[in-house]
């Protein structure tokens, strides 16, 4: 049985979760851009008839209001937009109010969350060796506002709870088409060691998406994408 789904940020990445969502059972009943969404306007029963799952690529300054609103409304959610969590703590609190299911992520790649895991099992074992010192460097392509973006922040947190406290250089390019390279390096005077993502293409991201969309189905709670990775099919 299909799902419904709501598409909230309909620019390349919210039409590629779309030409996807069937694959994984869902049927798009409602889109909703900048345009049309205005100070989440849109976001009212009447447009959200038979939707059973929201996923969310927006702006920052866009996605709390979001999420509060589809909260409120019954409606769980998935978000990929970045740079708002700082509300987190009130986003948390209204969901579980609620009793809906978010779950968020810098990056919703499989295979970038399976590289975090790698860069902090990495990082934990360098912490102890003074000689090696550590950076962080990615290229996304020129449209991306985002510099540096979540996920390489995300990258550097991940090396800093695993126990590395020492200088952590960060870099980011943008220029052209790229999808996204992550790159984190370990460097001593006797060798180096680099863990390198890169995507060939968006696909990856909406692919995730999706099946934590599929996954959030009947659940209540906030999830971080990484903490699911074990349970989606």
């Amino acid at each position: 049985m299909s799902l419904g789904l709501a598409i909230i940020g309909y620019g390349k990445m919210g039409r590629l979760i779309a030409e996807l969502a069937p694959a994984y059972g869902f049927d798009v009943r409602a889109k909703f851009t900048r345009g049309n969404n205005l100070h989440d306007a849109a976001i009212v029963p009447e447009f959200l008839r038979g939707v059973d799952a929201a996923v969310e690529f927006t702006a920052p300054d866009s996605a709390p209001d979001n999420l509060r609103r589809l909260a409120s409304l019954g409606i769980n959610a998935v978000c990929g937009t970045t740079g708002w969590y700082e509300h987190l703590p009130a986003i948390h609190e209204s969901v579980l109010a609620a009793g809906t299911g978010l779950v968020y992520s810098p990056n919703f790649s499989v295979g970038v969350n399976v590289f975090m895991r790698a860069v902090a099992h990495a990082a934990c074992f360098f912490a102890k060796y003074p000689e090696y010192e550590a950076w962080g460097w990615e290229i996304h392509h020129a449209a991306k506002r985002d510099a540096p973006s979540g996920t390489l922040k995300k990258l550097a947190q991940e090396i800093r709870a695993a126990g590395y406290n020492r200088a952590l250089a960060l870099t980011a390019n943008r220029a052209g088409a790229h999808p996204g390279t992550h790159e984190i390096g370990f460097d001593s005077a006797d060798d180096t060691i680099t863990l390198r993502h890169t995507a060939r293409s968006r696909e990856g991201f909406a692919r995730g998406a999706l099946r934590a969309a599929r996954w959030l189905a009947g659940k209540q709670g906030v999830f971080e994408f990484r903490e699911i990775l074990g349970e989606l099919r």
